[in-house]
């Protein structure tokens, strides 16, 4: 047996990777696992690499196991505007499109399990429950945007920034809410990043940071290094369930 492959089949760099078991690789077959695994490679990026270019060519897709990268898009005459984030581990691209309609770009260190487009395509022809798992994800992500699209036309100020920082919360670490711990985290991104997510100014942004610290909903040291010690507390300052 060779060293690279399981007992079960599966590729040893598969068996511990989370986007096998919660990604989409989670409904292949060991074979499929195979074939995907001889053409992937691990990357590692450092914040600001873009890694995708709006208009520009798909290459390759990519599974997120760490990190986050925001998703922008731009007017003709350069102006851009944050429209998503993604997280591990979430899957980087859109099937069967050779362009891609957006920029994504990593805002902290990302580690990417990449793989050709060209490969990925041949797998779904293959596996009608990597179609099902592709389709599920682009309805998460479309009820995603519907539920942003509320928050930014509804929301007061700092519920959406109390937003912002709830959506990282639920992302780094999904079960801290259940288990009521805390949770800690670097902001993914810049002051001015976020004003230009939510809309506001980076005056606004800044109060309303200093208002959730001050309230002892959050804790922040160095202008990046966040902690909550209650999920329900910033929920609730979002306006959230």
């Amino acid at each position: 047996m060779r060293k690279d492959i399981h007992s079960d089949g599966t590729p040893v760099l598969c068996l511990a990777c989370e986007a096998r078991h919660k990604g989409i690789c989670g409904v292949l077959e060991p074979h499929q696992l195979v074939e995907l695994a001889k053409a992937t490679t691990r990357r590692q990026v450092e914040a600001g690499t873009e890694l995708l270019s709006e208009a520009g060519p798909v290459d390759y897709h990519a599974n997120i196991l760490s990190g986050v990268v925001k998703l922008t898009k731009s007017l003709p005459d350069g102006r851009q505007q944050i429209v998503g984030l993604q997280f591990a581990p979430d899957f980087l691209g859109r099937p069967f499109e050779a362009n891609s309609n957006l920029t994504a770009e990593a805002t902290t260190s990302v580690r990417l399990c990449a793989f050709p487009r060209n490969t990925l395509e041949r797998i779904m022809g293959q596996a009608p429950e990597l179609e099902r798992r592709m389709l599920v994800q682009a309805l998460k992500q479309l009820d995603d945007a519907r539920d942003w699209m509320l928050t930014l036309g509804r929301k007061t100020a700092a519920e959406k920034v109390a937003s912002l920082l709830l959506l990282i919360c639920r992302n780094i670490d999904p079960c801290a809410q259940a288990k009521s711990i805390p949770v800690a985290f670097d902001l993914p991104l810049t002051r001015s990043d976020i004003a230009d997510f939510l809309g506001l100014t980076i005056e606004t942004v800044s109060r309303q940071i200093t208002r959730l610290r001050t309230d002892g909903v959050i804790q922040i040291e160095n202008n990046r290094s966040v902690t909550v010690e209650r999920i329900d507390r910033l929920a609730a300052r979002a306006g959230a369930n």
